[in-house]
């Protein structure tokens, strides 16, 4: 077999990173040649070809020569690799992300390094306060040699942190979308008129660099901090704007110091608590089958988790064997108390129907109108498991298993 350039030393190193610096190190994207569609060839198949990538699993599995391999260049690209790309110089990252609170000063996290700061004065701002307000997120990234590198650790921190705090924080945290949208809208001019126009679903404004030194001065007051339980429960839409609860830095340190695979469980259960809200507007059924999804990218199939035990008065290990009891007992740890057993099982069941393709939730079938029961039983349901999913979340954060 031919030889594998990949090192054995390598195994942190993020695939797309490793692409892009080949990428541009031989000054093409790369091509496949239709017969293999795990092989990429850098920068072209053929006689023309360098570098032939191979990957398994999403990974690059293999890196071997090809025609046109140069041995001295091969060289300079390794030394690269360890001395800039798993190494990196640590910077902070700058952008957008919105709240649906107004942000009216600003906040530092001492620990974790991560600042939010109100948006400038001259930043596009909505009208109204039930709406996405605009704020910076700052954030610890490394840098390279390599600013395509650099900017797409930049980018991959910001909207992992963003979906982060949509978790940590009351309402909705978001970022713009990545595939944004056309769509008909309404607009309103400053004289109270209307006009329909066919828009993009996009945000601009100044920011400066995207990535600097070290953090930038916190401008305004600092946003109000509020004991966690206290928070969680009562801080809604009131016209305060953003508050934050006393122990966002302890969490967003904790998220930090996940093992490698447990920050892909909550990154997945993250991602999946955005989809919910994104899909709340056209499909009741996705965005309730996302909650399940956030719920189950968190649970291990077959193994044992900790169980209550009333005849000992304690918790055991019980082997979990099938999909719901799996859910269940999920909340039965991380939120206990929060919501019947029956409920979950309901929960689960509805989730079962939609994805299955036997059902979907009332509201996505018929115009709801009035206090029809089987639409507000299944709206009762979608609120219980969006409270209930966040609440859990947040608790296996704070204590998540071995891994």
């Amino acid at each position: 077999m031919t030889e594998n350039l990949l090192a054995n030393e390598w195994t942190s190193l993020d695939p797309i990173e490793l692409r892009l610096l080949l990428q541009d190190r031989v000054s093409g994207p790369g091509q496949y040649n239709g017969q293999s569609r795990n092989k990429l060839y850098l920068p072209l198949a053929g006689n023309s070809c360098r570098f032939v990538l191979t990957y398994r699993e999403r990974k690059i599995d293999r890196i071997e020569r090809g025609p046109a391999f140069d041995a001295a260049d091969w060289d300079r690209i390794r030394k690269e690799i360890e001395t800039s790309i798993l190494v990196g110089l640590p910077k902070i990252g700058r952008d957008y992300s919105f709240s649906s609170f107004r942000v009216r000063g600003s906040w530092r996290g001492r620990r974790s390094g991560v600042q939010i700061l109100q948006p400038p004065a001259d930043a596009p701002q909505a009208p109204v306060e039930i709406a996405e307000h605009p704020f910076i997120l700052e954030f610890p990234t490394s840098a390279c040699g390599l600013w395509s590198i650099t900017n797409y650790r930049r980018l991959r921190e910001h909207r992992k942190l963003t979906l982060l705090l949509n978790v940590l924080l009351a309402g909705r945290t978001s970022l713009p979308p990545p595939r944004p949208e056309h769509f008909w809208a309404c607009v309103r001019g400053d004289d109270e008129s209307t006009e329909i126009k066919w828009v993009q679903q996009f945000y601009s404004a100044k920011l400066g660099e995207v990535v600097i030194e070290q953090l930038s001065p916190l401008v305004g007051e600092p946003l109000e901090e509020i004991e966690a339980e206290e928070y969680y429960a009562r801080v809604g839409h009131d016209g305060k704007g953003l508050r934050l609860p006393t122990d966002l830095d302890d969490s967003i340190c904790l998220y930090f110091q996940l093992s490698s695979s447990n920050r892909a469980k909550f990154d997945r259960a993250t991602f999946w608590m955005d989809m919910a809200s994104r899909q709340w507007t056209v499909s009741v059924s996705s965005s309730f089958a996302s909650l399940v999804s956030a719920v189950e990218s968190l649970t291990d199939r077959g193994i044992k988790h900790r169980v209550h035990c009333d005849d000992c008065k304690g918790f055991v290990e019980h082997e979990v064997p099938g999909a719901t009891e799996r859910f269940r007992t999920f909340f039965e740890h991380y939120a206990p108390g929060a919501s019947l057993r029956s409920r979950r099982t309901e929960m689960y069941k509805l989730r079962s129907c939609i994805l299955h393709g036997s059902g979907l939730m009332q509201l996505d079938q018929d115009l709801a109108l009035g206090w029809d029961l089987p639409w507000w039983n299944e709206r009762e349901l979608h609120y219980e498991l969006w409270g209930l999913t966040r609440i859990a979340i947040r608790n296996w954060l704070k204590n998540p298993p071995a891994g």
